[in-house]
């Protein structure tokens, strides 16, 4: 007896496709959705943009093998609209603003949790699943709860804080107690077709593709100034968007007369009025740690974080170890976050996630730090 009908995302890569192999040996009605997030001529801003860093059709071309083997339908359904407007116009605006914003985060939240779940539920589905490494878990309370996944050299919870109860309900996660040895070894084992495909990396839904070139074909390139923090002028950067807080290459400066030669120039802060970038010598001077980082954007899956009396652990980039944490809140649109430890390197626009253990609370955009 069928446990429900099932859309799985299927990206073309190994962990949506075995996916869908578990999920049918679960008896689950499975279909397959492959989506087109990123069509190049949709985007009349940009220019030059036209190249072979996409991948999107060889994707494709694996995920119809994928469903081919496994016996199941595969339609192509177009959210590149949806993608554009509600992510990729953040992302430019982000960077416009001298932020680093994490377009992962958000075409999960917009694009694979909001319009492809309607969309899936609207054609008769009771639940979508993805190749996240994530677990979905109900607790006796009622509520969704979403852990890491076990395999925490994979897992993708950072990716997903901003999911709600509504899309937990409707979500399964079938690698979410998995390890990748072992998805590979499983998916070479029934015979995938795309058991030795590599993992994508990029940027989500666009692809691999050389970032400065990409970003200059939506965004105008400004060059400006590059100060050491007691403001003397080292020379020009090629715009502050090509940069990000404690970036050392790319910077073109190399020894100054004055200045220590055996130690590197670091960027330590944007200042977008002046369009300066801001840079300190050696990879651990003081000023680019932080203990306390204000968030804002905040997002929780169940439960706010208890003020001050509890200690959480918390992320700040992807694949980053937990670190040690107390929340304060500032009503529902704020928050404060302060580490145990300092922090190097956090910078605006980037994701701070808190976790209560294993469980994933939610978190918020870092909006300032203070040391």
């Amino acid at each position: 007896m069928s446990k429900g009908r099932v859309f799985i995302g299927l990206s073309g890569g190994v962990d949506s496709a075995l996916s869908a192999w578990l999920l049918q040996n679960k008896n689950y009605d499975v279909s397959a959705v492959f989506m087109k997030n990123w069509r190049e001529d949709f985007c009349p801003s940009a220019t030059n943009t036209k190249s072979n860093y996409c991948t999107q059709d060889d994707d494709l071309n694996d995920a119809i093998s994928v469903c081919d083997h496994l016996s199941i339908s595969l339609e192509v359904v177009d959210f590149s609209k949806q993608y554009y407007e509600r992510v990729f116009t953040h992302f430019l605006y982000e960077y416009k603003h001298g932020r680093t914003p994490n377009p992962d985060v958000f075409c999960n939240a917009y694009i694979k949790f909001d319009s492809f779940l309607n969309y899936a539920l609207s054609n008769g589905a009771d639940y979508i699943a993805t190749g996240h490494y994530a677990r979905v878990e109900k607790g006796p309370d009622g509520i969704y709860r979403l852990l890491k996944g076990t395999d925490l050299t994979k897992d993708q919870s950072y990716f997903l804080y901003r999911l709600n109860q509504y899309q937990l309900q409707h979500v399964i996660f079938p690698l979410g107690n998995l390890d990748k040895v072992t998805v590979r070894k499983l998916a070479r084992k029934i015979g995938l077709p795309n058991a030795n495909k590599r993992d994508s990396t990029g940027i989500c839904s666009v692809g691999e593709r050389p970032f400065r070139e990409f970003l200059s074909s939506f965004l105008p390139a400004h060059p400006g100034p590059i100060y050491t923090l007691d403001g003397k002028y080292l020379g020009q950067h090629q715009g502050l968007m090509f940069h990000t807080i404690g970036q050392r290459r790319g910077l073109g400066i190399g020894g100054v007369r004055g200045y220590d030669a055996n130690l590197a120039w670091y960027v330590v802060s944007k200042d977008v009025n002046r369009n300066a970038l801001i840079v300190c010598l050696g990879e651990h001077h003081p000023s680019l740690y932080c203990r306390i980082v204000d968030l804002g954007d905040l997002s929780w899956i169940g439960e706010c974080p208890s003020d001050g009396s509890n200690c959480y652990l918390s992320q700040v980039r992807y694949h980053q170890s937990d670190q040690l944490c107390e929340y304060y809140g500032f009503g529902t649109a704020s928050g404060r976050v302060v580490f145990s430890s300092p922090q190097r390197a956090v910078a605006p626009g980037q994701s701070l996630v808190i976790y209560d253990g294993a469980i994933c609370m939610g978190g918020g955009i870092c909006v300032s730090m203070e040391n």
